[in-house]
Formats: C-alpha cells, sequence, structure tokens
C-alpha cells in the first residue's frame, strides 16, 4: 500500500487531488487571486484527521495552508502544490452553552455565530463582513461592530484547541498552556491549525440601528469637521461608523457610510443627527435585526473577485487628506479602467478605550490607538500586470496619507494585518511573509513569539502570515 493510500484509508474526512471532481470548487476563495493549486485538499473531520493532515505534509515536505472562512486576502489559505487542511465542510458549526459560552468550529463563518448567539439573545465581536471565518479574524486580533463594548475577538476568547506542527492536541487558555494562548491571540496562524474557538458573548439587544448613508464627494468640506470632532472626543462605546471613499455605480465620486448604533432607531436618528442633517442621496438606516448587521456590505465584496487591499494606520481624519484620495481615485480609475474595476479607501471608526484597555504585552496583538484605513481594490485579470498597476495604485493612495503629520514612519507602519495583501507575488510558490513585516507588526512582543516558534513549530510548518522565525537556542 502506498503511503497516500495509507494516509487515506486512515483519513476520516475527505481527500481531494486534482483529478477529483470537486478539486476545482475545492481550490475556490472569496479572493479569485488568492487561489493557489494544492496538490491535495484534506477536509478534516477532527482534529485526529488534522494530525495525520500534518504528519503526512511533514514526511512528503509539502507546504502547508489552513483554510477556514477562505477570505485572506494575501492567499494564506491556499497554497500552490502542497496540503490544505479545510475545516469548512466538516468544522463550521457554533454552539452555544448555558455559561453563555460559543463553542465554534475551526471552519466556521462569523454569520454562523451570529445567528446562533442571537437565538439566545446574546452576542460578541465578530468582524462587518459575515461571510468572514472565525478563524482568520480571530487569530489576527478581530474588530468588529462591537468592539467598543467588548474589545477585539481576542479579548473574549476564553480557550482554543489548537493542534501544533508535531501534531499534538494542546487546550490553551490562561490556565492551560498559556505561552500558546497568548501567541495565538494576535500571532496569527503561525503557531497551529485551531480546530475550535471558546468565545465568551454577552446580552445583546435583538434589533439595532444601522445602514448607509451615502453623499456627494462634495459633501467631505461639510463631513469631514463633523468627523474629526467626533474622533477627538472619542467615539461611543455603542456606535462604530465605518467611512468609504469610492465611486459610484454611475462613477460619481462620493462617500458611503456603514452607521451603526447599538440601540432603538430613535437613539441612533439623535446620536447620527449631524450627518442626517446634511440630507444624504441615499439613507437606508434603520431599525434592523441584529442578525443582519454583519451583512450590510456583503454584496460589496462578493467571492470571486480579484480583491488587493493595503492598510494604513493614521492619526486621526483629516479633510485634506480626504479630498485628496478622492480626488485620485477618480483619475486612477479613468486612467487605469482596463484594470481596476473599483477603488475604495476605507476608514475604519472603532471606539477604541476598551479595545486599549488590554495591557500592551498582554496578547500577541499590538494595541494601537490610531484610525485604521484601508485601499481596497478589485482588478479585473489575474495577471503579474494587473497585479502590478493595481499595487501602485494602492502604494499612491497610502502615501498620500503619509503627507499627514504625526502619522508613522513607512517601515513601521503595518496597518491592521488581516488587511495585508502584500507578499511576494500572487503568482509564486514560495509566499513566506518578510520577515521585516513582521518585526514592524508585532514591535516588542517579537522576541517571545520567536522563542514560541522555536517551542511549538520549529521548521516553520505554519509561514503562510506574517511569518515569524524560531529564535536560535541559546
Amino acid at each position: 500500500m502506498s503511503d497516500f493510500a495509507a494516509f487515506k484509508q486512515a483519513f476520516k474526512g475527505d481527500l481531494l487531488t486534482p483529478e477529483h471532481p470537486e478539486y476545482e470548487k475545492a481550490l475556490e476563495r472569496w479572493a479569485a487571486n488568492s487561489q493557489r493549486r494544492a496538490a491535495i485538499v484534506a477536509f478534516v473531520k477532527d482534529t485526529d484527521d488534522i494530525s495525520l493532515a500534518l504528519k503526512y505534509a511533514r514526511e512528503h515536505n509539502l507546504p502547508v495552508a489552513v483554510k477556514g472562512g477562505g477570505h485572506n486576502p494575501a492567499g494564506s489559505s491556499s497554497v500552490e502544490g502542497g496540503l490544505v487542511i479545510d475545516q469548512s465542510k466538516y468544522r463550521s458549526a457554533a454552539r452555544i452553552d448555558a455559561k453563555k459560552l460559543a463553542y465554534i468550529g475551526g471552519g466556521a463563518l462569523w454569520e454562523a455565530v451570529d445567528k446562533a448567539a442571537i437565538a439566545h439573545g446574546l452576542a460578541t465581536t465578530g468582524g462587518t463582513v459575515n461571510h468572514t471565518g472565525v478563524g482568520g479574524l480571530t487569530l489576527g486580533g478581530g474588530y468588529g461592530f462591537l468592539a467598543g463594548e467588548h474589545g477585539l475577538v481576542i479579548d473574549n476568547l476564553v480557550q482554543a484547541t489548537v493542534v501544533t506542527a508535531d501534531g499534538k492536541v494542546h487546550v490553551a487558555s490562561t490556565t492551560e498552556n498559556p505561552d500558546l494562548f497568548w501567541a495565538i491571540r494576535g500571532g496569527g496562524s503561525n503557531f497551529g491549525v485551531v480546530a475550535e474557538f471558546v468565545l465568551k458573548l454577552h446580552p445583546q439587544r435583538r434589533t439595532v440601528f444601522a445602514g448607509l448613508l451615502i453623499y456627494p464627494a462634495s459633501a467631505l468640506d461639510q463631513l469631514m469637521p463633523l468627523i474629526v470632532e467626533k474622533y477627538k472626543k472619542g467615539l461611543k462605546a455603542k456606535e462604530t461608523f465605518l467611512q468609504v471613499i469610492t465611486r459610484g455605480p454611475d462613477q460619481s465620486p462620493c462617500v458611503v457610510f456603514v452607521v451603526f448604533w447599538n440601540g432603538s432607531e430613535e437613539e441612533g436618528r439623535a446620536h447620527y443627527k449631524p450627518f442626517l442633517d446634511l440630507n444624504p442621496i441615499v439613507n437606508t438606516c434603520g431599525e434592523i435585526p441584529f442578525e443582519r448587521l454583519n451583512s450590510l456590505q456583503n454584496d460589496k465584496v462578493p467571492h470571486g473577485k480579484n480583491y488587493y487591499l493595503k492598510p494604513i494606520y493614521q492619526p486621526g481624519p483629516d479633510v485634506d487628506i480626504a479630498k485628496k484620495i478622492s480626488q485620485r481615485i477618480v483619475e486612477l480609475t479613468s486612467a487605469h479602467s482596463d484594470v481596476i474595476e473599483e477603488i475604495s479607501f476605507i476608514y475604519e471608526f472603532w471606539p477604541l478605550d476598551k479595545i486599549c484597555s488590554v495591557p500592551q504585552g498582554e496578547t500577541a496583538f499590538q494595541r494601537i490607538r490610531r484610525l485604521s484605513g484601508v485601499t481596497h481594490i478589485i482588478f479585473k485579470e489575474n495577471t503579474e500586470e494587473h497585479l502590478k498597476i493595481t499595487r501602485m495604485i494602492a502604494k499612491e493612495l497610502i502615501d498620500i496619507t503619509h503627507t499627514m503629520k504625526g502619522n508613522l514612519p513607512e517601515d513601521q507602519n503595518t496597518g491592521y494585518a488581516n488587511y495585508n495583501s502584500d507578499q511576494i507575488s500572487s503568482l509564486a510558490t514560495n509566499e513566506v511573509m518578510p520577515t521585516s513585516k513582521s518585526e514592524a507588526l508585532f514591535g516588542d512582543n517579537l522576541k517571545r513569539l520567536a522563542e514560541l516558534k522555536r517551542k511549538y513549530d520549529p521548521e516553520m510548518v505554519f509561514s503562510k502570515w506574517f511569518s515569524i522565525s524560531p529564535a536560535v537556542a541559546a
């Protein structure tokens, strides 16, 4: 019996190779340009399957990728010629217990968590798009609409089941394997396959105020002073809003706000009255079921497009920066209409007090009291030439933000890591994130992360997301 035949016989889930009729579908990802042609896609059923897959990959020198929701724009859930450990088929459920804890499979999407939890009148922080996977968002930190009240996703993580590169299964929490628990809270997928997440839930009203407000770009002169003043005072814990500078369906420059208030419509309208008084050309705001909140942007970020994201941290909102970005988006989309489908620059206004109340160093994730921004581009063809132009456009827009006084130096400003599309090449087979980016992202935490990498993954089996090199033994 061949090694693969023995592997297949012992494996409980499904092993797909290129000749399998469902192989092509198994390669699909949110971003079409992040798809790679794996040698094997292993749909795992349990931790035994995960261990078997890791053992087989190591014995045959196959690079490994781990797929939960498949939403990473840099392609960290895919691997050319390697083995994908895919949890989406058999490990995607969310179960709520009597202690207000959610037990979530490593392949679950946030939609499953939102719906399961609110059925009990509960919720937790969980991103802003519900077809995102729980795993990637959590391991990278995890912002979300409820972060102002409950902190990041990792601040609500109470336990995880982790299969490390040697195939061993670890329960990680503050009392069991606390070093591993520290590392996975912001250290990404560098330390193993998380088979299950346990998140604490919080009482949540069944309806909230949310929706879209759209203004012509000419309204930036009236909007930005409101935003600057709001940011200086500090956002309320119950609010979050996203500002999207882009072009509308008719190609007119516009500004879109995705607004949220964790309360009634009456409260929400009172809170956002200064924005509503500026007479948006589109207003979809109202009181909606909570579980719809994370779906408000779904139709703007569908599966199967070519996406490129480049994030930035900025000292705060600035009217001149916003106007320059708006103007350049119009010029760049017109100049490169053969390459570019859509350009957006998104600012995420999170209430930061709760997030930054966690002491620096308590988790691997660095708490940064700055405004999160990201260039979000959809390009037409998955080719090196289209990607080159897309990267050039993204860099130009990000460079505009670097002209703002008080911004971090470019080599120190990674932005929110989960949004980072930068890698060697979207078409290359060797896609290890440059170490310098990891140094900027993890800062003072990198030394401890490197020591834990030596303990849990000295051969760098997991290296698809801001890779961490193992510390050299003393």
